[in-house]
């Protein structure tokens, strides 16, 4: 992941130093053993950070005394160097990677896995990473080369680096244009961290100022007081990373300051004798941080892949064997083809570059061969197949959206649907809404009436209501309780809206939390005036004053009924066990397809309850999902042979499709064909 001690010493002809081979050590352990679930290290993924230190300060000492030495800095020299370092072990972890993900991924993921191997391959997985982001992207523990985003972002930093090292040695001007580029880097990072969290995370210009960190100290080092406390407070921030800072939508910001300073006072005191450069020097540090990129390289897609073939790991035994076998493969990487390549003089400039231009090549088109032919569905069986087609059932046209700059729904993203002309009714919700549009769409084409969708995430739609959710950022929080301010109050300028269709998911709004495979998932919500009681309370005095407010503005009000939550269903897992022959038709999978009646409806009491009192008073018009998908016993995600779930809570496209008759009552009067 950054250049080797031994590189280093040839390239620049600078000293070898032990400890920074221990401190990527401690870098790789921090990553390695946090993904695999050590407990205590809630904060390993901060070992990135420290890589991306460590890697500025090699490179730019490399880079730098180049240029002092001989005036210049040889571009060739240098990327060269980068493909003997990075390419062979990486081609060969993508090469056997690939095997194995051919064995268990299923059809949408191996197309995936695909699409992430070109990128990766032409060092832009950090971007493709950042646009995949979103609401039902698949979790990182999905992703087998999920881990290359920091390759990615290294080797971007590396193509301007030795142009600005260059032009700041020219000019004399020492370390000013690196501390003011490190500034404003750092303080893009805090800033765009609380507003787009994905982008901070993986993309180079946010990330820079880490690296930059590195890069200054090779170039200006410091000068510390004598003694080993600078190396003891280096120390103590690294580890009181690893240890506490937290994983979400809080990091990088600020908190990656911790870290990176801690690095940058461990390379600064490096080569003072004290306890902590002893510890980083000893045999055993060494030896880790020889083989780290190796390490890093593995542990990541033998814990991706052997998960996605397992479901879940037995226990810690289990866990701590694919750990094992993670190391292994990085010994055996780093031993029989790291190290040849990188030291080995039989390796010329021309045989690497044809070795990387031909391997670049394969890979490339492997991964075409496998995006083209949308991920070989063919090794799927019948029996997996309904949910597999679940899992890839999710993509949606939004083109139409748009943002406008002015009037009253300026800044809000909103989304014509049915025919082109002046909307009619606004649909108003939550994921659920989005993931009905193409059902509400295709059922307002048919009828002829054209209407508006506003949605957002996990924000319910209701007045008077702050919401603070563990999937959201506090940014989003805030955001949400905006938009709904701001969208009732320009209501009043939209005459055209006769009515309002309510979507969401109520009870998790009236619980605070999911259930089943995302019960994890919690929402507290705060009136924001009037007193706070417990959340269904809350949610029902919110119900009723959001329906008194449209009823206000002369709107008339719809609420489709939630679908009913299927708790421990998930369409990509059900789809894996049968796959994998973990799991065969039968009980167990209807336990995992189905809800029984009883359990639904204690989990809804309090949700529908302010609903079915509206109901009665003649202010809503209730539309019911349940009869579509329940049979008065239970609930089930299946119809036919297709499953119409997502998840255990949202409905496919074609799931959409098949209840857009329930929306026959929202159109009747307002013109069209019904």
């Amino acid at each position: 992941m950054v250049a080797g001690a031994a590189e280093t010493q040839a390239a620049g002809g600078l000293a070898y130093r032990p400890e920074i081979d221990g401190l990527r050590a401690v870098a790789v352990l921090s990553v390695v053993l946090y993904h695999f679930g050590l407990p205590g290290l809630r904060g390993g993924f901060v070992g990135v950070d420290v890589f991306f230190v460590i890697s500025g300060y090699l490179i730019g000492a490399i880079l730098w005394t180049e240029a002092g030495r001989t005036g210049r800095i040889s571009l060739v020299r240098f990327y060269l160097r980068r493909f003997r370092r990075l390419a062979p072990a990486y081609f060969a972890m993508a090469a056997a990677s690939a095997l194995v993900a051919w064995a268990v991924l299923l059809p949408q993921e191996f197309r995936d896995y695909a699409k992430t191997l070109i990128a990766a391959t032409v060092y832009l997985s950090n971007v493709q990473f950042y646009r995949d982001a979103g609401y039902f992207d698949s979790g990182a523990e999905e992703k087998p080369l999920l881990h290359t985003w920091s390759l990615a972002v290294e080797e971007q930093f590396y193509l301007v680096l030795p142009l600005v090292l260059w032009l700041v040695w020219r000019a004399g001007r020492g370390a000013a244009l690196l501390v003011a580029l490190a500034a404003v880097s750092f303080a893009a990072c805090i800033w765009v961290t609380g507003r787009d969290h994905p982008a901070a995370f993986y993309l180079f210009p946010f990330r820079a100022w880490e690296l930059l960190a590195g890069v200054l100290l090779a170039v200006r080092p410091l000068r510390l007081p004598g003694g080993a406390a600078a190396s003891w407070l280096g120390a103590a921030l690294v580890l009181g990373g690893v240890v506490f800072i937290a994983p979400g939508a809080g990091f990088p910001g600020w908190q990656a300051l911790v870290p990176v300073a801690g690095t940058v006072l461990l390379l600064a005191n490096g080569a003072q004798a004290n306890p902590v450069n002893r510890v980083l020097s000893s045999g055993p540090m060494v030896g880790v941080g020889r083989m780290s990129y190796s390490f890093y390289l593995w542990h990541w897609p033998v814990m991706v892949l052997s998960l996605a073939w397992r479901d879940a790991w037995a226990g810690p035994g289990e866990a701590a064997g694919w750990l094992a076998l993670a190391f292994v493969l990085s010994w055996l990487s780093w031993r029989y083809v790291e190290t040849p390549v990188r030291m080995g003089a039989w390796v010329t400039p021309r045989r690497l570059v044809t070795g990387v231009v031909v391997a670049s090549g394969a890979v490339l088109a492997f991964g075409a061969a496998v995006f083209l032919t949308d991920g070989l569905p063919g090794r799927i069986g019948p029996e997996a197949r309904p949910h597999v087609l679940a899992s890839e059932d999710f993509i949606q046209d939004w083109s139409r959206c748009r943002t406008d700059a002015a009037g009253p729904l300026a800044g809000l993203e909103v989304c014509p649907i049915g025919p082109v002309g002046a909307p009619r009714f606004l649909a108003w919700g939550d994921s659920h809404l989005r993931a009905m549009k193409e059902g509400l769409d295709l059922a307002a084409q048919e009828a002829g009436v054209p209407g508006l969708l506003v949605w957002r995430a996990g924000c319910p739609p209701l007045a008077g209501l702050a919401k603070w959710e563990s999937a959201a950022t506090r940014a989003q929080d805030a955001a949400c309780t905006a938009a709904t301010a701001q969208l009732l109050a320009a209501l009043p300028a939209l005459p055209d809206l006769a009515r309002v269709l309510l979507v969401g998911r109520w009870s998790y709004y009236a619980e605070g939390a999911g259930t089943g495979r995302d019960a994890h998932n919690a929402i507290a919500l705060t009136p924001l005036e009037g007193p706070g009681d417990d959340q269904a309370a809350v949610y029902a005095r919110a119900v009723a004053d959001t329906i008194a407010r449209l009823h206000g503005m002369g709107r008339e009000v719809l609420v489709l009924r939630q679908v009913p939550e299927v708790p421990d269903y998930q369409s990509r897992r059900v789809a894996r066990l049968l796959f994998h022959g973990h799991l065969a038709p039968g009980p167990a999978l209807e336990a995992l397809t189905t809800v029984g009646a009883a359990p639904l409806a204690a989990r809804n009491a309090r949700a529908e309850a302010p609903f079915a009192a509206a109901g009665a008073a003649g202010l809503v018009r209730w539309l019911d999902s349940h009869p579509s998908l329940c049979n008065g016993v239970a609930c089930s995600v299946m119809a036919g042979d297709r499953s119409l779930y997502f998840d255990n809570n949202h409905l496919t496209n074609h799931g959409a499709r098949a209840l857009r008759g329930l929306f026959a009552p929202l159109f009747a009067g307002l013109g069209g064909r019904v």
